[in-house]
């Protein structure tokens, strides 16, 4: 897949984000690179059995106080590691999604279990045919 594809899959995860949270992203850059560096997977403490498909860096929306003049936190989404591990365009496009979803419930201060149970949550909203 070519990285223009994958940065409009990407596009398309951000726009599919309910209009409520979507408003309350401030100050965030949302990236594609190919592969955590070695420095991302280190400071994580990810062994190489383990895949990485996002990584959120930052200051979660929820621990902010009197915050101005800084560097927008970061959303990194790993193209190379998803592709991969998918077995479809169809599979790609969902781990992505997916991917962007997770990384921006960190952003609002969601831990690694929160996050989860969220989206648990919301797929099981989908598999009842209410689409969120």
């Amino acid at each position: 897949m070519e990285s223009e594809e994958f940065e409009k899959l990407v596009r398309e995860g951000i726009a599919a984000i309910p209009k409520e949270f979507l408003d309350k992203i401030v100050n965030v850059a949302i990236v594609v690179e190919n592969n955590p560096t070695p420095q991302q997977l280190k400071k994580l403490n990810i062994k190489n059995s383990y895949v990485l498909f996002g990584l959120y860096e930052g200051i979660p929306r929820t621990r902010r106080w009197e915050y101005g003049q800084v560097a927008p936190d970061k959303i990194t989404i790993f193209k190379n590691p998803i592709i991969s591990l998918a077995k479809s365009d169809e599979e790609i496009k969902r781990i992505v999604k997916d991917t962007v979803w997770h990384e921006i419930g960190h952003y609002f201060g969601m831990n690694e279990e929160q996050v989860r149970m969220a989206e648990k949550r919301h797929k099981s909203k989908k598999e009842d045919g209410m689409i969120i």
